[in-house]
């Protein structure tokens, strides 16, 4: 019997049902017959019936989706200004932390909320993220020193990751699977639209009524998302769970997993992130203990989960499977070689190509323009085909090559390539993340739908602080090396410290320093580009054994789909015992 249709060790009690843990199904499984008895005794997991009607769907996608779109809007706002909030404080060699502090607690509460969509309902999910969230971005405009500042802002953060997560988790449950990534497209398009608002509104608010407004003038969409999800959000979950007490859905929390999960993620991205915007040695002693205290972290946490959690916050049962496992790489790789590109190609333009801030970061417009298009092709795709496999792979593709003629850029490059080399990565990304999100929802059950979106997410958005931070590592000890080399005399520590810390100088540098800082530039990222084009390919490797899954283009057919792959599982546990 193929590996794809046993089942997986039974590791501790499903959240949804309380006989067996659910089992998952292969493309074999989809096309299978369904067997004419029953798989057990009992009766398996039946979602209830969720009918909304369109108006009341298009009111729930406003409220989800309008607080998608403040949190894209909010993460360009902060990326503005940081430079007068710093200069506020007195504290700008520490205005990094604000954006470090925030992905740092997206990355560690973001796998929390799909168990907690499941125990306290979408709509419970979601109102504490919004609360979070909202709390967070209006204590940033009170804060009254840094420190506060950056505490605040971890706090937004432990919101901002359940807002995409649950939102996510809360369409799936209103669309059918066929149609999913056109409406994962449509909110790529606003996530896109806010993160485009952002950095214009942001500096013009700055600018008219100071730094501290534009944290405040995101309350009233907030609270407009929170009205709508409170009184429209009404998604219905199973009665065994709907049925609970309060207490009794919070005793189901994983609470020492997630304990030991953000102790897990936090000092591995902590330990990057201070590696690369401290330039602390790797040999450090307190880089190694935080690397350490990952490892240990990750150690009980596997014990916790396999041992000891009966309603485990990342069940080993399906992050082991096939599918849901080089999903998680995949989009771990591919979010890291993405956000490598978003934040060094800018860098290529201002200090190689000596362009201001402005026009480096106009490059990137033909990106985001990609980003948008490949998200909406892609969910049409599917819909039209139910194919999503050939898709993934050459999504997955396209950002490769994106990498490579990054890599290939040189002082006789045409300005033609220099606009356009950048989209592929930006269509093929957003067409990766769309295709593999739809991919791992097909390969899991409905109970399990919550869990899988929040793991995807966990490995997306730690793949993002990942590619920023070692990207970032990398460059710097290439330019380090190439700057030594062509920059020599009494004075050329203090120029080299200068010009890896300030690029905006290399333009009023003398001639040979200008050339040397450009070449070593050029050089450094050069090697930065090839890093992404091979994390890119160990990308696509893992994407190969993703499995084709039918979707579903109505609830019926998916609910249809769920009940005669359960049947099957059951008839293989019967044939194995």
């Amino acid at each position: 019997m193929s590996a794809e249709r046993r089942l997986p060790s039974i590791e501790t009690r499903p959240l949804l049902s309380d006989e067996r843990p659910p089992s998952y199904h292969s493309t074999d499984d989809v096309n299978a017959p369904t067997p004419s008895s029953p798989s057990s005794p009992q009766e398996p997991y039946s979602p209830p019936l969720n009918n909304f009607s369109k108006a009341d769907v298009r009111w729930i996608l406003v409220g989800l989706w309008s607080a998608v779109l403040l949190g894209a809007f909010d993460g360009t706002v902060v990326a503005t200004l940081l430079t007068p909030i710093g200069s506020e404080f007195k504290a700008s060699n520490q205005a990094s932390y604000i954006g470090t502090s925030y992905l740092l607690s997206v990355c560690c509460f973001t796998p929390l909320y799909g168990r907690l969509a499941d125990i306290l309902g979408r709509k419970g999910a979601m109102l504490l993220a919004l609360t979070l969230f909202g709390f967070g971005t209006i204590a940033c405009g009170m804060a009254p020193s840094m420190n506060m500042l950056i505490a605040a802002r971890a706090v937004a953060g432990m919101g901002g990751g359940g807002v995409m997560t649950v939102s996510s988790i809360a369409v799936t449950d209103l669309i059918p699977l066929k149609q999913r990534g056109l409406y994962q497209g449509m909110a790529n398009i606003l996530f896109g639209l806010g993160a485009g608002m952002g950095g214009p509104l942001g500096g013009w608010v700055n600018d008219m009524f100071g730094w501290r407004s534009a944290f405040y003038m995101q309350a009233p969409v907030l609270m407009f998302s929170f009205i709508v999800v409170a009184t429209k959000v009404n998604i219905q979950l199973p009665h065994e769970v709907q049925d609970q007490m309060l207490s009794d859905k919070l005793r189901r929390i994983d609470f020492l997993g997630s304990i030991t999960l953000v102790g897990a993620v936090g000092c591995l991205l902590l330990g990057f992130s201070l590696k690369s915007t401290e330039e602390m040695a790797w040999s450090d002693p307190f880089i190694v203990g935080l690397f350490a205290g990952s490892i240990i972290f990750t150690f009980l946490f596997v014990l916790v989960e396999k041992y000891w959690a009966p309603y485990p916050v990342m069940p080993l049962r399906l992050i082991t499977q096939r599918t849901p496992l080089a999903v998680s790489i995949s989009n771990l790789l591919g979010s890291m070689a993405a956000f490598s590109m978003l934040y060094n190609a800018p860098l290529y333009f201002s200090a190689v190509r000596l362009t201001s801030s402005a026009v480096a970061g106009l490059h990137l417009l033909p990106h985001s323009v990609a980003i948008s298009t490949g998200s909406v092709f892609a969910g049409w795709l599917m819909r039209r085909t139910g194919k999503l496999y050939t898709l993934t792979l050459v999504s997955c593709g396209m950002s490769i090559l994106a990498s490579i003629l990054a890599a290939l850029w040189n002082e006789n490059s045409s300005t033609f390539h220099l606009w356009v080399d950048l989209i592929p990565q930006g269509f093929g990304m957003a067409s990766f993340i769309t295709s593999t999100l739809i991919a791992i929802i097909a390969n899991v059950y409905k109970e399990d739908m919550s869990v899988a979106i929040g793991i995807t997410y966990l490995f997306r958005t730690t793949g993002q602080v990942l590619g920023v931070s070692l990207s970032g590592a990398v460059l710097q000890a290439v330019l380090l090396q190439k700057l030594r080399q062509r920059i020599q005399g009494p004075d050329a520590a203090e120029i080299i410290y200068a010009i890896r810390h300030t690029a905006q100088i290399i333009p009023n540098l003398e001639p040979h320093l200008r050339k040397a800082a450009v070449d070593s530039y050029a050089d450094a990222l050069r090697v930065v580009f090839i890093c992404q084009a091979a994390i890119g390919f160990v990308g696509f490797l893992f994407c190969l054994p993703i499995q084709e899954s039918a979707l579903p283009g109505t609830p019926a057919a998916e609910q249809a789909r769920n009940s005669q792959n359960r049947g099957n599982a059951g008839s293989s546990d019967r044939e194995r015992n």
